[in-house]
């Protein structure tokens, strides 16, 4: 039984399916269904999930798998079964329609509903309706949900991860400030690892304590961030559910003319592609957290090197600074490549890049890029160009 004084207005939800490939897995073999379950490759791959039962061994997504068997040794793997799932997801996100057309998916197993204005239609209020999609998913899906019910996506967000799993829990805007004032600030959905160390030598330890500072304190020390992290704090999100699906990736890359195996000529073309890859990923505002190199061999061999950041970025400097070294690596010798390619993949809405906070320098170089952004929009892309550019297009010009 759920009960709250807004249980009947409350329009905004988050669903999010319980260790979903897990779920799928002990629906299909029901031997599985008391024995700790991990999804994931061999040896020397991840987690890519696990059930309950191992989580309580310490079992986590992205874990590696050899530290996910020495916590948990009686653990079944499982190879993922990735038509399989996307086949569940369909049938879930078709149960979601039911209800409401405004569905903005996350993933294949996570997503925003607003049901506001459905009540006439459905004959029942959002929490009804919910509470019988629940039910219905578990009946005809066979896995478990847990739904967050709130006035806006990160209130509702905040709400699915109280009960799990197949949790049902409501929290409103005027209860938030309370609630969250207690939470350690990591509690704050989209505050990473690297932000809250921050954040707590600032003297920034509980949600409360970023509640009663004023906004134009926290902007004035945190820029961008300090206004998000203001809202944040009080429950205040102002983003709608959207229909139109973020992106999976964003991409650029290169082919060279002729085989290049400089490593300065190399680095100079990293630049370009990682620009490129940036001002695409801000076209879709966007950004990710994993960024992916990619070379190609003259003999057509591709090599793809990849990182993940503890937060998501769209800025050009963090990608060149990141595969930067993962190219020095792959330059050496006499090994020459004729493409170069750049991808950022892990997408989310674009917020700011958490990693300006870490580092001074970063921040300011985050600002002198947004800066040319800005005035790349109003006076054209070659309004202003960087020392790299300008010799790759001299390069171009002698050649010609």
């Amino acid at each position: 039984m759920v009960s709250h004084p807004n249980l009947e207005t409350l329009s905004i939800a988050h669903i999010d399916c319980d260790a979903f490939f897990a779920a799928v897995e002990k629906r299909d073999n029901p031997e599985l269904k008391d024995k700790p379950v991990i999804v994931g490759g061999g040896k020397r791959g991840v987690v890519a999930t696990c059930c309950y039962i191992a989580r309580l061994h310490g079992v986590r997504s992205a874990m590696p798998m050899f530290k996910a068997l020495k916590a948990c040794p009686e653990a079944i793997v499982v190879k993922p079964r990735r038509e399989t799932y996307s086949e569940a997801s369909k049938q879930i996100q078709e149960k979601f329609r039911t209800l409401t057309p405004t569905v903005q998916m996350l993933s294949v197993d996570e997503g925003f509903l607003d049901l506001a204005g459905t009540t006439r239609l459905s004959g029942a209020f959002p929490a009804m309706s919910l509470s019988k999609l629940a039910r219905e998913i578990e009946a005809e899906v066979g896995i478990t949900i847990s739904i967050g019910l709130s006035e806006n996506k990160f209130l509702a967000k905040t709400a699915s991860e109280l009960d799990k799993p197949r949790g049902f829990a409501l929290l409103s805007k005027s209860e938030a400030p309370a609630f969250l004032a207690d939470k350690p600030v990591g509690f704050l959905h989209g505050v990473g690892k690297q932000l809250a160390k921050k954040l707590e030598r600032d003297g920034f330890r509980y949600v409360g304590d970023l509640q009663s500072s004023e906004a134009r304190d926290l902007i004035r020390h945190y820029g961008e961030t300090g206004l998000w992290l203001h809202q944040r704090s009080q429950g205040i999100d102002n983003r709608p559910v959207r229909t139109d699906t973020i992106r999976k990736s964003v991409s650029a890359e290169r082919t060279f003319e002729t085989d290049i195996r400089d490593y300065e000529t190399l680095e100079d073309r990293l630049w370009q592609v990682c620009e490129e890859s940036a001002i695409r990923a801000k076209r879709h505002n966007v950004e990710g957290s994993t960024i992916t190199l990619k070379l190609k061999t003259k003999d057509f061999r591709t090599l793809t090197r990849s990182a993940t950041l503890s937060t998501a970025t769209n800025l050009a400097n963090a990608l060149f600074k990141v595969t930067k070294p993962m190219l020095a690596r792959e330059a050496q010798g006499e090994r020459a490549y004729r493409l170069i390619g750049i991808g950022l993949s892990h997408l989310q809405e674009a917020r700011f890049d958490n990693r300006d906070l870490v580092d001074p320098g970063v921040e300011k170089r985050a600002k002198a890029e947004r800066a040319s952004d800005a005035a790349r929009s109003r006076f054209g892309l070659s309004s202003v160009v960087t020392g790299r550019s300008i010799k790759l297009a001299a390069e171009k010009a002698r050649k010609s």
